[in-house]
């Protein structure tokens, strides 16, 4: 039980969170509104990752990616790693493009300030993105429960990043 409450009871002492970001309505009603993990805040702008990844998918090249929040300056920054088809290399071309696809179909704050290539993303046993385990190891901080994790090594390729330093 210890996990199980260290996963939920931590943050707020004797009450259960789960993470996901609500909102109740004068009427009773609940309106959800999405992972509290999965939001960025780049100059104050509230982002949920998955409008991110609806355009990245239409990018033929790229197979899967995943964005987080990186600390920058003061303030947040848009990072976002991409696992291409076998065979492809991020080069400066397909990192424009990319940004180009983003940039229009949602806001400029949403474009990727730094886009990087890794051949694995880490998930969960249930094949969960995990962009908080990510968020950590750029940031240098110890990841929690790497024991729920389907490929744990894969964290490996996010630590000491050259292109994160610049």
């Amino acid at each position: 039980g210890r996990r199980y409450h260290d996963a939920y009871f931590s943050e707020f002492p004797g009450v259960w969170a789960q993470g996901d970001y609500a909102e109740q309505r004068a009427s009773g009603g609940m309106v959800i509104h999405g992972r509290s993990d999965a939001v960025l805040n780049p100059g104050g702008v509230r982002i949920g990752t998955a409008e991110i990844y609806r355009q990245v998918e239409k990018v033929e090249q790229v197979v899967e990616s995943v964005a987080i929040g990186q600390d920058w300056n003061g303030d947040v920054r848009v990072v976002l790693f991409v696992r291409l088809h076998d065979g492809l290399q991020l080069d400066e071309a397909l990192r424009q493009h990319i940004r180009q696809v983003i940039r229009q179909y949602t806001t400029p704050r949403h474009v990727p300030a730094v886009i990087a290539q890794v051949s694995d993303i880490p998930r969960t046993i249930s094949g969960k993105l995990v962009e908080l385990a990510i968020r950590d190891v750029v940031h240098g901080l110890p990841v929690k429960n790497t024991d729920a994790l389907a490929n744990p090594e894969a964290l490996d390729q996010f630590r000491d990043r050259a292109e994160l330093k610049s």
